[in-house]
């Protein structure tokens, strides 16, 4: 047998050491004795070791009947078979048993023995060699050994108890089930394990599903009859420890396996920040991340009643004073020159020393109180005076306000430039109209009154005409301030911010290519200059339009010339308006096209899939066109589209030339005073302009509730009780200054009449009865039980009546 053949057989003999089963396994899952096919072969196997130690025997008959017939050979020839023949022995695939682990211990205890044998007969060269290569054998098996566990996570269903444990791959499942089948008290039919959603049988192995050693797998146990045998959790295994065992590289083509305790803990580690490898993209994160935290020491109970207990003792004590007095006598004289005569006063009672106690306190109080009222006199004169100042200020604030309003109003009339500018001046053209109608309708009669129609007519009509001119120059303006503003976003240079705040700022040769044509651009449009100055323009114009070639730039350079033909030929310069006109579109479309300007691709608008659109296509009756949905404004109570926006806008101006702009005003308050409340209000975002204006119009008659204000600009929609979220059912139409101070209400029940509360909750039930048509708004209202018993009051199912026609008699 040749070395390679020795080295792959000896690979693919299992081995199970001693040291596996303490470094590897977390839990050992014992293999029973008669689940093995052979288990007097098994018996035998065992008991090899110590019977191979004072003399080696063949397990095969045939065997030993060989080795007599060949004890009359040479002593080295003898030798060397007998080696071979102890490696044939360990090599034949008879004597490998099923059981794993007994047929490692069988093969080892074999090589032992082949060892032993060889040492004793010879010390020849050959014999030492082969020696060697038993030894490198006997490594190998340990080493493929050490390496066909993998590691398997099973986890425990219903409870999600998660256990880590090393298992054999070549093993069959019907160990793992009995091991848990003995931990979980329930037998071991009932469980049932399952992997990546499949069931797996007691006969299977890791191996047959494409597991390899040292992988990681998980598993999951379950009970097939939950209600008789359920699966409880296994109790000390989270606190238990856990040792694996990891594969550290120490240096090149070699390794170091090191054992790692694995403690569980519910204790949650802060991060305490780390970094990640830019080539690999690991993470690592820092050691305090991985340490378990020291433990502070509870405090003890620093508290007790002795320490607020205060014991105080009386002690009486008196010291002795001894005194004399001394008289004049015989023999003493005594001068009484210092002596003083001591007359008694008024005696005053209790009652008259307490009542003159009493004098002197009311002296004193009366004092006080004068000082106590001047100071009071004092605070109130003072906050009279701030109240009246505040007063005056909201006065003026208010006016000013108002100035500003009108001021802006006026503006907007004279230099209309909006949408909302526009409505303006046709509301305000309508009020106009109507005035003069009435006037007229006051004034004349007959054919009179015909005639003042008729030039009340002409001049709506000039006003209209007049309107239009103004209208098509701002859209003029605004083309052109558009196209303006997106040249200035292409030639922008790159900027970002810096870690000390400064602005940086950087061109590429991009940005400098779009700041050169947009340079051009507006030498192109520049009007009032000489004839060479605009043959220089056009000149340059031709020489950055040649660099490429293609239909778009052929038309612009056939036109630069007719240009500078007929400039030669002395055409006058608004004569030439139409193709000055023509040579900027053309050149702005150049501009526009991402192959003669790389930077614009960064904002022009990518076409979107029109296959996508077909769907949210709808016809417009009015105009006869079809539309995508962005151009329709439905309203919430819609249920059928059929105008479109430019369609509702020209019937507006030309019949009712109503102005919306007080009802975006309102509406645009509701939703910056819903924002500031930050309670997830859900309805007031989902109430649009025309929702608003029947809500106001109709439902609050277009004035405050309170003092019947109608200037649309100075009310507000605020909510009824501040506790709920805004809804229509849910809301009041005040003043400014009332709906501030209706918020600081506390109780709306103690503070407004029943009257009056009877007056906003009829106005709440019109409200809920008009929105309760919008379905995302009814889910508000009611619940869905409450949904699905008003379906089921108004279903009626009604039978057809069957009427029997009878034909008259003949």
């Amino acid at each position: 047998m040749s070395d390679q053949e020795e080295e792959f057989t000896a690979q693919n003999i299992p081995d199970a050491s001693g040291k596996r089963d303490s470094a590897y396994e977390t839990i050992t899952i014992p293999v029973p004795s008669e689940d093995l096919p052979e288990s007097d072969q098994t018996e035998d196997n065992e008991s090899a070791p110590e019977d191979n130690e004072s003399a080696p025997e063949p397990p095969g008959g045939g065997h030993e009947v060989r080795s007599e017939a060949q004890s009359d050979q040479s002593p080295s020839s003898l030798e060397t078979n007998d080696a071979e023949h102890l490696l044939e022995e360990i090599m034949l695939p008879e004597q490998v048993l099923d059981s794993p682990v007994d047929s490692e211990r069988h093969s080892l205890a074999q090589l032992d023995n082949a060892m032993q044998s060889t040492k004793q007969q010879s010390d020849d060269y050959h014999l030492t060699s082969f020696l060697d290569k038993i030894k490198a054998v006997k490594e190998s098996l340990k080493t493929s050994m050490q390496y066909s566990l993998a590691t398997v996570k099973v986890v425990l269903l219903p409870v999600c108890q998660e256990i880590i444990m090393r298992f054999r791959i070549d093993t069959s499942f019907k160990y793992l089930k009995d091991h848990f089948a003995n931990q979980l008290s329930v037998p071991a039919d009932v469980l049932q394990i399952r992997y990546a959603g499949t069931i797996l049988k007691n006969n299977e192995t890791l191996l047959q599903h494409g597991i390899s050693a040292q992988d990681i797998v998980q598993v999951e146990i379950f009970s097939t009859l939950p209600d008789l045998y359920p699966i409880k959790g296994i109790r000390g295994l989270n606190e238990a420890s856990q040792v694996i065992t990891v594969r550290v590289q120490t240096g090149i083509d070699q390794y170091e396996e090191v054992a790692v305790e694995v403690i569980k803990s519910d204790l949650h580690k802060p991060f305490l920040g780390g970094f990640r490898h830019k080539i690999t993209g690991i993470e690592y994160h820092n050691a305090g991340t991985q340490t378990v935290p020291k433990k502070t020491l509870e405090k003890c109970n620093v508290f007790c009643r002795d320490t607020q207990t205060v014991f105080q003792r009386k002690k009486l004590q008196q010291t002795t004073n001894t005194t004399s007095t001394q008289m004049t006598k015989i023999g003493v004289y005594v001068s009484n020159m210092t002596d003083k005569l001591v007359t008694p006063g008024k005696y005053f009672s209790a009652a008259e020393y307490h009542a003159k106690r009493l004098a002197a306190v009311i002296v004193l109080q009366t004092y006080y109180r004068r000082w106590h009222a001047k100071v009071v006199v004092e605070n109130i004169r003072r906050q009279k005076m701030l109240r009246l100042k505040w007063e005056e200020e909201e006065k003026l604030r208010k006016i000013r306000e108002k100035e500003e309003w009108m001021k802006l109003d006026y503006y907007r009339r004279h230099n209309p430039q909006t949408k909302e500018d526009f409505e303006l001046l046709y509301n305000a053209l309508e009020l106009w109209r109507q005035e003069e109608l009435e006037c007229i309708n006051q004034t004349f009669t007959g054919a009179e009154r015909k005639a003042a129609l008729c030039e009340l007519l002409e001049k709506e009509t000039q006003l209209i005409a007049s309107i239009g001119r103004h209208r098509h120059n701002a859209y003029m303006e605004n083309q052109e301030a558009l196209i303006q503003a997106f040249l200035d976003k292409c030639s922008a240079p790159k900027a970002w911010k810096g870690f000390d705040g400064k602005i940086t700022e950087m061109d590429t040769q991009f940005t400098i290519r779009a700041r050169e044509l947009q340079n051009i651009y507006k030498c192109i449009m520049l009007k009032n200059i000489s004839q060479d100055e605009r043959l220089d323009v056009l000149l340059t114009l031709k020489h950055t339009v040649k660099e490429h070639e293609c239909t778009l730039t052929k038309e612009i350079l056939e036109l630069i010339d007719r240009e500078v033909d007929l400039m030669m030929r002395g055409v006058k310069h608004h004569n030439l308006e139409g193709l000055r006109k023509r040579i900027s579109t053309l050149f702005f479309h150049y501009l526009k096209t991402p192959l003669f300007n790389p930077e614009v691709a960064r904002h022009l608008k990518v076409p979107q899939d029109p296959l996508k659109f077909y769907k949210k296509i709808h016809f417009c009756y009015s105009c006869q066109l079809y539309l995508p949905s962005t151009e329709f404004a439905v309203s919430s109570t819609a249920h059928h589209v059929h105008r479109c926006r430019k369609c509702v806008s020209l019937d507006n101006e030309t019949r009712k030339r109503e102005s919306f702009l007080k009802y975006k005003c309102i509406l645009q308050r509701l939703f910056y005073s819903e924002a500031d409340y930050e309670d997830d209000s859900k309805i007031a975002f989902l109430m649009q302009l025309e929702d608003i204006q029947y809500l106001t119009e109709n439902i609050w008659s277009g004035q405050s509730v309170l003092s019947a204000w109608k200037d649309l600009g100075d009310l507000v929609l605020v909510r009824w009780d501040k506790s709920l979220q805004w809804s229509p059912w849910n809301c009041i139409l005040l003043t400014k200054d009332e709906s501030a101070a209706h918020l600081k209400l506390a109780s709306i029940e103690e503070e407004y009449e029943h009257t009056f509360i009877h007056k906003i909750k009829h106005k709440h039930i019109l409200a809920k009865n008009y929105f309760s048509q919008i379905p995302v708004l009814a889910s508000f209202m009611f619940d869905d039980d409450e949904i699905e018993a008003t379906r089921k009051q108004c279903f009626t199912e009604t039978t057809p009546n069957l009427v029997e026609c009878q034909r008259p008699s003949p």
